[in-house]
């Protein structure tokens, strides 16, 4: 299939009529094949809009999702009318036409699809072969025409933008790959006709039932429908809050961004920091007051430690002195009551006197009365033993501890007011403040909602299984041992057959999938030397990442860009088994890729992804640098040029900086 022209006419942010060629091209100036076709734009110019136009112009209201109601379409289709400033012939109506090419049995056909609408009203389709109009099919029967010829189920693999990557990225329960794969295989087809064929016999049965046993099974069958229903509406409003929270969580990352940009970092911890300083500053007056008790203590003996050590000395040989004056005084009493003795019991008494009087005097000439300055008591020179020798000593180790504590506050203290002075005023911020805090508390509330409803689901699904069961027990009951009918013989025949042909499709195309899927992952993947392998579990039919120890890769523990490219490769792997060659839309794919990952996409996978590669790009995105790596590969180029005085968009040959079409060729 080629996508020849798309012709929008009113649509979104285009005013009147803008027709582009989106026919790769073959030049002398370039005769190899270059499929891919750029379109640039900045944020709301209207990349998106090309790539809407074309899922609508091909399958219009399941572009939406299948369970999408009437009044919901039309609601859409009202909302793509333009609504800009310009003038235009009429701003109640809007059309979009795509003309592609498709080769059917080795012959190429032409088509043309013209679908458009009023405001309030549902589309109508015009089916062109060529230039003939298909006047006999009416619009659903030229939509089915156009699903026949593209299923939307594998479209989806080929058009995609990067909210599509990020969901299949982002996606933990298998929901949507698991869906993917089973459109691809026709598993769907194959389980639609299991279910007709179980439709089949159950009629067969109930016709033998008694009229009792038909109205409960009727009544069951219809409790079943209602419950598969609900539960359906359910999975959409979960996939819903799924988008929800990831796009959530974009704004909430891109405001967080804005913040700390603009000092938000400082300005959280702005609270933190005038707490510490408060701290700070109470421990800063009790070490001060630590400091002073201390100076009015014992601290000042120790700011003269020579000076006391002298009067210690000094003190201690007073002391030693006051020893020896009291024993002379001592002394001098005992002679006298020797002398008395001596002169009572001793004739000659007078040599011994002159003995001990002489050792007495001998005694007291050694002992200077004078040197006695201070004249201080035991106790007292105790007490200045101790505060000298030891209290001292303590009150300058306390005031040592307490005056570097102060200094490391004072730095603390210094340090913090920089801080604070650099968060900027919260008044600056509020804004943004209040944006994050809005987002998180929608958040919290989608979470919780997702989480509810999915439980919701859950019920749906088993009081729907519940009825099946109730249902097949009453068959089972009434069914006869001998098959009334061959047909029905049949019937049963083929559910069987369906049964063992899904299982053995699954399997044949599991190992093609696994093999496609790793070969693109290597050469997306930014980390080449890692050897890897997958594996898609056949039920679930999740894919697993297994690396050269056998060990699984956690899905989880990939970074955002990894996940992408994660994504891409499953994408990748899903077009190339699915055996159509179809052309591939990418809107903005490198949004959330680190460099290395983005030069792996530009070199590896836009050159060789089909036949026709149409992307919308911002400038950020495909700058000038990787313009110039895909040269080789670009047929042509558009950029998207938005007007905010007339709010609407143009579209020119070129790129951002390279106006003439043939310096991209």
């Amino acid at each position: 299939m080629i996508l020849k022209t798309i012709k929008l006419y009113n649509f979104r942010v285009f005013s009147g009529v803008h027709e582009v060629n989106l026919e790769p091209k073959t030049t002398s100036n370039a005769p190899n094949h270059r499929p891919i076709v750029l379109f640039g734009g900045l944020n709301g110019s209207g990349k998106t809009s090309i790539l809407s136009a074309i899922r609508l112009g091909l399958y219009g209201r399941n572009s939406l999702g299948v369970t999408t109601t009437n009044d919901e379409y039309t609601a859409y289709l009202e909302s793509l009318i333009h609504q800009g400033n310009s003038t235009s012939d009429s701003k109640d109506s809007a059309s979009v036409e795509l003309q592609f090419e498709y080769n059917h049995n080795g012959e190429k056909h032409n088509y043309t699809v013209i679908r458009s609408w009023k405001k309030g009203q549902q589309d109508n389709i015009q089916l062109f072969h060529g230039d003939s109009l298909k006047e006999e099919l009416s619009n659903e029967q030229s939509q089915g025409f156009l699903n026949e010829l593209i299923p939307i189920g594998v479209a989806d693999l080929f058009f995609f933008d990067g909210e599509k990557i990020a969901e299949l990225a982002e996606d933990e329960s298998g929901v949507i790959l698991r869906t993917a794969v089973q459109r691809l295989l026709g598993l769907d087809l194959v389980a639609k006709l299991q279910s007709d064929l179980s439709i089949l016999l159950k009629r067969s049965d109930i016709q033998k039932m008694p009229e009792n046993v038909k109205k409960q099974i009727t009544k069951l069958e219809e409790q079943q429908r209602n419950h598969e229903q609900q539960a359906e509406l359910l999975e959409n409003k979960v996939t819903t809050c799924r988008t929800s929270i990831i796009s959530i969580k974009q704004q909430l990352a891109q405001t967080e961004q804005l913040l700390s940009q603009n000092g938000g970092e400082w300005a959280r911890s702005r609270q933190d920091e005038q707490k510490k300083v408060d701290e700070l500053l109470i421990e800063k007056t009790y070490l001060e007051k630590i400091i002073r008790l201390e100076l009015d203590s014992f601290l000042p003996l120790s700011l003269a430690p020579k000076t006391l050590s002298q009067l210690m000395e000094k003190l201690e040989n007073e002391s030693r002195l006051k020893t020896q004056i009291a024993f002379k005084s001592e002394l001098e009493t005992y002679i006298h009551k020797v002398s008395l003795e001596l002169k009572n019991n001793i004739n000659n008494s007078s040599t011994v006197m002159t003995s001990l009087n002489n050792v007495a005097k001998n005694y007291k000439q050694n002992i200077n009365e004078s040197e006695l300055v201070f004249d201080i008591s035991d106790r007292e020179l105790a007490n200045l033993q101790f505060q000298i020798n030891d209290a001292s000593l303590d009150s300058k180790n306390r005031f040592l501890e307490s005056r570097d504590r102060l200094k490391e506050i004072e730095y603390e203290l210094e340090k913090a007011g920089t801080n604070i002075a650099r968060a900027p005023d919260k008044e600056r911020l509020d804004e943004q403040l209040k944006v994050i805090s809005i987002l998180n508390q929608t958040l919290t509330h989608t979470l919780l909602e997702r989480k509810e409803l999915i439980h919701e689901t859950k019920r749906e699904y088993r009081e729907a299984a519940s009825s099946a069961k109730k249902i097949q027990h009453l068959h089972n009951k009434y069914r006869d041992d001998d098959i009334a009918s061959e047909s029905i013989q049949n019937a049963i025949n083929a559910g069987n057959l369906l049964s063992e042909f899904s299982e053995r499709l699954k399997l044949s195309r599991i190992t093609l999938l696994q093999e496609a899927f790793i070969d693109s992952y290597k050469k997306l993947a930014r980390k080449e030397d890692l050897r890897l392998h997958a594996e898609i579990d056949p039920v679930t039919f999740d894919v697993s990442l297994i690396d050269d120890q056998e060990r699984k890769i956690n899905r989880k523990s990939l970074s955002a860009g990894e996940k992408q490219i994660y994504a891409i490769a499953i994408l990748e792997a899903l077009a190339k088994a699915s055996g159509h060659k179809l052309p591939v839309i990418i809107d903005t794919p490198l949004g959330r890729l680190d460099s290395k990952h983005r030069d792996k996409l530009i070199k590896y996978y836009f050159p060789n992804a089909s036949h026709q590669v149409v992307i919308l790009s911002t400038d950020t995105e495909v700058d000038q640098e990787y313009l110039d790596w895909m040269s080789d590969s670009i047929s042509h180029a558009y950029e998207i040029q938005f007007d905010q005085t007339n709010r609407s968009s143009t579209l020119k040959s070129g790129y951002f900086w390279k106006n003439d079409i043939a310096e991209v060729i």
